[in-house]
């Protein structure tokens, strides 16, 4: 029988194919042997599996695709890295923790009612105090909260009055919550000591700690 080629396929006897396959260009061949089936039964099943290797390509194809997206996917991460904006946003809720945790904090009211104010309008008196400089508050959830480090409780839980100098000497430099930051960090000045725990002790060293921030700002 002499070997045909029909879509790709060589049909005939191990000879027959073995010499057609010394013209054959094709990179890769398969073999099925198949025993006892005669001329026709060899063409048609060399036809089907003709009629099938279009499908085959296609699913290989689609398969080499999906593994390579599949490994992409598994080398990208799967979230965008987190921009710059919410690091920051990070940092400074952690910076806001640790400062409102560092400290007592209290409410106009409470401040009045340790001072014992006026229970008609507490808010007042303190929130004039931190108009005139004498105390800070920092602003946290729509309520203003004092440093309870800023009430001497000696002179009636009034201010006091190394705050009002410290804080003439930030003057619109720090907000409140700079302010707090300043506090609460430990200073080389004050021995490694926070301003905030040697406010009532040692008030002068803190004002000269407080001088030598300024003039960090102001030639910085």
């Amino acid at each position: 029988m002499t070997a045909v080629r029909d879509r790709a396929t060589l049909v005939g006897t191990p000879r027959e194919v073995r010499s057609r396959l010394g013209h054959s260009t094709a990179e890769r061949v398969i073999v099925l042997p198949v025993k006892r089936t005669d001329a026709r039964h060899a063409d048609l099943i060399a036809q089907a599996l003709a009629s099938v290797m279009p499908l085959i390509d296609a699913a290989l194809l689609e398969q080499s695709e999906q593994t390579f997206k599949a490994l992409v996917n598994a080398l990208v991460p799967k979230a965008p890295p987190a921009p710059a904006l919410l690091k920051e946003a990070a940092m400074l809720a952690r910076s806001r923790k640790a400062v409102l945790g560092g400290a007592d904090w209290l409410t106009a009211a409470q401040v009045a009612e340790l001072a014992g104010l006026s229970a008609t309008n507490p808010s007042t008196q303190p929130n004039k105090w931190k108009r005139q400089g004498q105390i800070f508050a920092v602003h946290h959830n729509g309520v203003d909260y004092f440093p309870g480090y800023g009430l001497d409780p000696q002179a009636g839980w009034r201010p006091r009055k190394a705050m009002k100098r410290v804080l003439e000497v930030f003057g619109d430099n720090k907000d409140g919550w700079g302010l707090a930051y300043w506090f609460a960090s430990v200073n080389s000045l004050l021995g490694g000591r926070r301003p905030q725990d040697v406010l009532a002790t040692e008030p002068e060293r803190v004002i000269a700690a407080a001088q030598d921030e300024i003039q960090d700002v102001v030639h910085g």
